[in-house]
């Protein structure tokens, strides 16, 4: 579902918001996608790479950190008020939280 999401956000953002927004918040929204997109194949990997406890809190960290932080990106390219921006830190250290719990699993196993 990530996935199609970050697919269709992608395209909304090349055709129906190129003409809509300023370049600041175009480019906003596309780095939101760039995190999105990635972390979705990190998500993919980490799914095939194993199960147990550092697997799943991998998988929650950074899904967690897609909706925060790519999240918070796009709601702050439409529009947003930018008080929303505190929330893509969050959403950032999730995600680097994510990465280092999937070097723990990949470890351990």
């Amino acid at each position: 579902m990530l996935g199609a999401a970050a697919v269709v956000l992608g395209a909304f953002g090349a055709h129906a918001l190129k003409e809509r927004i300023g370049a600041d918040a175009l480019q906003l929204w596309y780095t939101a996608v760039q995190y999105h997109f990635w972390h979705v194949l990190a998500l993919l990997t980490v799914a095939l790479s194993g199960s147990g406890f550092w697997f799943k809190a991998a998988a929650s960290l950074l899904i967690a950190g897609v909706l925060l932080f790519s999240g918070s990106l796009y709601a702050l390219a439409l529009g947003a008020p930018r008080v929303l921006g505190m929330v893509a830190p969050i959403g950032g250290v999730a995600l680097i939280l994510g990465w280092l719990a999937f070097a723990v699993a990949a470890i351990r196993r």
